[in-house]
């Protein structure tokens, strides 16, 4: 199981410019509201849309919600098929927006 990610971690590496792989798991009408640049794919959907993200089943992927619970679902989720580095974003954007 890979180590969490704080929202600190996150933000100085968007920052910085660096490409990661990052997936927002909140639902459409969330991520038009608040959006830091993740891809949307909402929890509910994610079994559905697994070939979007395949490639990344060895990479780092990052997910994030509002809080951390969808995403460390999320995480489970993924973790069980097959994924192999799933980091959650601890405190999801509603940390992120505190920094």
């Amino acid at each position: 199981m890979n180590e969490d990610i704080t929202c600190a971690e996150v933000k100085s590496r968007l920052d910085s410019g660096e490409k990661f792989h990052f997936v927002d798991v909140r639902e459409e009408w969330e991520h038009e509201e608040q959006n830091i640049g993740a891809q949307l794919i909402p929890l509910g959907d994610l079994p559905g849309r697994l070939s979007e993200i395949e490639h990344m089943k060895h990479e780092e992927l990052i997910v994030h919600c509002k809080s951390g619970g969808r995403s460390g679902r999320a995480k489970k989720f993924l973790n069980s098929q097959g994924f192999t580095n799933v980091r959650n974003m601890e405190g999801g954007i509603t940390a992120y927006l505190e920094l």
